[in-house]
């Protein structure tokens, strides 16, 4: 009743791009739950009256203990008797390969994921999304796909979150309904468990690439210039302060990933997440992960209580995974006194909207500081603001990147470098569009010629 359904697994190619930044191929029809699953229903394998039989039969006869500490290869035999065993027993006709599904199914169970393991493994997803038992979505080239894999129910799914949230010493039930976790690759989870999720649980996985995703393979991706790319490589190396602005799922980790390449390895650098995502090369690296309050509401540690502690660490650069609230304060404090090169990413639309927030969450911390110092303090601290946006054909592309240049009475003046502007006239699934440079001398050359890069700069704006 579920031979027809066979795990695919894409391989992947030189030129799919795995992470956030992936240039899109052509539009792939989202899978069909009732054709994946044969003609005699939507029943998948993890429903199925044979499995739940072999399932039940291979637990039982199981000694728990023995499993501990074993790998999943050295399990697999073991199981791989059991569900012969239990077949002949009960009578069950099942063939070869409904047997390998079968034990592949077992053994996702006891040693990952369940039945969203394969997903996991396919390079061409970037996004894993649970929404209960009954619907796993995945996003492929930018694009949401509904699959054919489902839970056996809620339970099963909350038991997932549950594993996920332990790995990493939290925890997720009814006391403490949201998480935010990650897996030993460093892909980004978030669980929100019954009563706030009404129709079950959720688990929201955002996979973390296993390829090295530079600027210079941005630059041939398409998501933005190589004039751009040599401009942010400069930025870098100079110990500019940059923040990178966007969307949710616009690239701006992986952007932020892009740009740490060229800090120097001689410099300290330390990062600061709720989940750690960053994955740094160099060889001078303190990684620093906030903690949620427990069920007392004690004990809880926040990006700000971190940054604050970042500041006595003598670190060269603070590189915060994003600032959303009070932290920002400390930020601008850290990036005015001393620790240039620090970056960051915040949530905004546009360049001037980021600017914007920032404000807004300094006053957070302090609401008694005037409106004019805060904006005095952004222009000095703040050198560059990089715009990411994934678009409506799923690619992400740089499309501004602004320098702050100073104020002229209480407003901060910007000054874009670069800008991507698209073809209006073009209405297929593909946006076309140019990347320009302003031709203009930017405000850090005379930083740039201290470090020996102002030819580098000023080639890079040149058309």
């Amino acid at each position: 009743m579920f031979g027809q359904k066979q795990v695919r697994t894409v391989e992947p190619t030189d030129e799919v791009a795995v992470a956030e930044s992936i240039a899109p191929p052509e539009p792939v029809a989202a899978p069909s739950v009732h054709a994946a699953n044969g003609p005699e229903g939507n029943e998948t394998l993890v429903r199925s009256d044979l499995f739940k039989t072999i399932r039940t039969g291979v637990f039982g006869l199981m000694n728990a203990s023995a499993a501990v500490g074993r790998t999943r290869d050295q399990m697999k035999v073991g199981v791989e008797q059991l569900v012969m065993e239990i077949a002949e027993r009960e009578h069950l006709n099942i063939t070869l390969a409904e047997q390998v599904q079968i034990v592949g199914e077992l053994l996702n169970d006891m040693f990952g994921l369940g039945p969203i393991e394969p997903l996991l493994v396919d390079e061409t997803i970037t996004d894993v999304l649970v929404n209960g038992p009954d619907q796993v979505y995945v996003e492929r080239h930018g694009r949401l796909e509904l699959t054919p894999f489902k839970f056996r129910d809620n339970a099963h799914v909350v038991n997932v979150a549950q594993r996920i949230a332990a790995g990493v010493g939290r925890r997720v039930d009814e006391s403490s309904p949201m998480v935010d976790a990650r897996l030993a690759d460093g892909s980004r989870v978030n669980v929100v468990l019954p009563p706030l999720a009404i129709h079950g649980a959720t688990i929201s996985i955002r996979k973390f690439s296993k390829r090295n995703i530079t600027l210079h393979r941005m630059a041939q991706q398409g998501n933005m210039s190589q004039k751009m790319a040599n401009l942010l490589k400069v930025a870098s190396t100079c110990r500019l302060n940059v923040i990178v602005s966007g969307g949710t799922g616009s690239g701006k980790t992986t952007l932020l990933n892009a740009l740490s390449h060229f800090i120097g390895l001689g410099e300290r650098t330390i990062t600061i997440e709720d989940a750690a995502e960053l994955q740094l090369v160099q060889p001078h690296v303190v990684s620093l992960e906030t903690r949620p309050e427990n069920a007392e509401g004690l004990g809880g540690v926040t990006q700000r209580d971190l940054v604050r502690n970042a500041l006595r660490m003598r670190p060269d650069r603070i590189i915060l995974g994003e600032t959303r609230g009070p932290e920002a304060f400390d930020v601008l404090q850290a990036m005015n006194t001393g620790h240039d090169g620090s970056m960051t990413t915040i949530h905004a639309n546009t360049p001037r909207d980021g600017i914007t927030r920032l404000e807004s969450m300094v006053m957070m911390a302090n609401g008694n500081l005037p409106l004019l110092s805060i904006r005095r303090q952004i222009a000095s601290a703040v050198h560059l603001i990089v715009q990411i946006e994934r678009m409506r054909d799923g690619m992400r592309r740089v499309t501004r990147i602004t320098e702050l240049v100073g104020m002229e009475g209480d407003v901060i003046i910007t000054q874009d470098l670069f800008t991507f502007h698209y073809d209006a006239t073009a209405y297929n699934e593909e946006v076309k569009g140019v990347y320009e440079s302003a031709q203009v001398r930017p405000a850090f050359a005379a930083r740039a010629a201290y470090y020996g890069l102002e030819e580098a700069l000023l080639e890079a704006m040149r058309p």
